[in-house]
């Protein structure tokens, strides 16, 4: 039985580090550890992440447990659950009312909590997958991906639908260019990245590619004019100029991505994704970007929240295998 186990063993690490485009790790000096937060009584799929930054407090959107775990970060936990949801996928913090905006991708809902009391102050009703969110401070708008393919603006002060985008079909992750006051946004179904104009809420180009598809998140540096585009099939880091839409550099990364973020300070990629790593990417001297670190987490902790005001990488690992579901938070190094 031993002679058989050990060879077995093998196998098992060899596929884990090699299947799947999987990569051994390394670069591990690049992030630290600071604490593990246990989310004791989640179970299933998490979605995004937001945060609360004045008390320094994340809201977790524990879509397969249909709840939002608040989460003090000071402390390492989990302080209230807002419970009753259906699939809680998109969540943000609004600081000029502090309220919590939670999109319910089962029923289209969205809802409004007081952050103090959680109780709901308002709710909207979409046609349904009420999806990725994105909250504008300048002008207190809401943008919420949702149904069979469409952007709405909601005018966070009056709780009311202001505004709709049509879109070719459901968009997934999409951010704020605010140099040209568009908005870029990943449309997986028809391998297609869209922009949209703010001020006359229309889409008004499109950019479509035959491989690599499924392009799920996405984040942007406006000074610069990058796009950054996690693709899931196969799993790449497509780096785009927004002004000519030219590739400016393609790599491999982590399977199953679904958050990446681009940090100004140290002009590096943060990536989470399902295949249980962290994948950070620097840009160099030629504006092209290298991969410096692959860091493991957990099975399925594809999301996560970069956190630039505090310096924390935050990535969201789902309970799996009689582990209970955790937050695990990252320092940056210096």
């Amino acid at each position: 039985m031993k002679n058989n186990f050990l060879p077995l063993i093998f196998i098992l690490s060899v596929f884990y580090y090699t299947g799947c485009k999987a990569q051994e790790p390394f670069g591990e000096n690049y992030l630290r550890v600071n604490k593990i937060i246990p989310l004791p009584n989640v179970r299933g799929r998490i979605d995004h992440l937001d945060i609360n930054l004045r008390e320094q407090v994340v809201y977790v959107a524990a879509l397969g447990n249909n709840s939002v775990e608040v989460v003090d970060l000071r402390n390492g936990k989990v302080i209230h659950s807002i419970l009753g949801l259906d699939e809680p996928q998109g969540v943000c913090y609004i600081p000029g009312k502090q309220e919590i905006f939670v999109a319910n991708g089962g029923n289209g809902d969205c809802y409004f909590f007081n952050a103090s009391t959680f109780g709901k102050t308002a709710s909207i009703h979409l046609s349904s997958d009420a999806d990725d969110v994105r909250y504008d401070s300048v002008s207190a708008k809401i943008y919420v991906g949702y149904g069979q393919g469409g952007i709405t603006v909601i005018d966070a002060n009056t709780h009311k639908q202001i505004g709709d985008i049509s879109l070719p079909a459901h968009p997934e992750g999409f951010q704020f260019d605010n140099s040209s006051k568009t908005i870029l946004v990943n449309v997986p179904a028809k391998n297609m990245i869209g922009l949209i104009d703010l001020t006359r809420l229309k889409l008004t180009d499109k950019w479509t590619r035959n491989s690599p598809t499924a392009n799920f998140p996405l984040a942007i540096d406006d000074r610069h004019h990058y796009a950054f585009i996690g693709y899931r099939h196969p799993a790449k880091l497509v780096v785009l100029d927004i002004k000519t839409a030219k590739e400016i550099s393609i790599n491999n990364m982590v399977n199953d991505v679904d958050d990446l973020y681009f940090d100004y300070k140290k002009k590096q990629v943060y990536i989470s994704g399902g295949g249980g790593f962290i994948n950070i990417f620097q840009q160099d001297d030629s504006l092209f970007f290298k991969q410096v670190a692959s860091i493991p987490t957990r099975s399925g902790a594809r999301t996560s929240l970069f956190i630039p005001a505090l310096r924390i990488f935050v990535v969201a690992a789902p309970a799996e295998s009689g582990n209970p579901a955790q937050l695990l938070i990252y320092d940056i190094s210096p």
